[in-house]
């Protein structure tokens, strides 16, 4: 029903600076919050960053300051700017969307994209 694709993902050195995006497609009516999770190597996924239609912002206490998130509503398309980069932030990162879709109305669906790689070395 509905379609998150990521792109932006990659190997960079420590210091540098990535961007990610993520468009939602599909059977659209209206998407609510929208959010980067990351998944390291034997470690639980966890929030990196969320942002609500309205443009409020919150991140992860690791990320604070070096990353920015934006969505351009519009286009269904969320941001994550990842400047500063260290080691520890490589990991995959997972877009996530919560969206009311044409089908029904009245559910929020939690949609997840498939994942793209970050590596940042040292």
């Amino acid at each position: 029903q509905v379609q998150l694709v990521e792109s932006g993902g990659g190997l960079v050195q420590a210091g540098g600076s990535l961007r990610l995006s993520c468009a939602a497609s599909g059977n659209i009516f209206r998407v609510n919050t929208m959010g980067w999770y990351r998944q390291a190597p034997g470690k639980q996924r966890g929030l990196v960053a969320a942002v609500t239609s309205g443009g409020a912002a919150n991140y992860a206490d690791s990320v604070q300051g070096r990353f920015t998130i934006s969505r351009d509503n519009a286009k269904n398309t969320v941001y994550l700017q990842m400047n500063s980069l260290k080691p520890e932030d490589t990991g995959v990162y997972y877009c996530n969307a919560r969206v009311v879709t044409t089908i029904n109305y009245e559910y929020q669906y939690n949609y997840w994209g498939q994942g793209t790689q970050v590596t940042v070395s040292s």
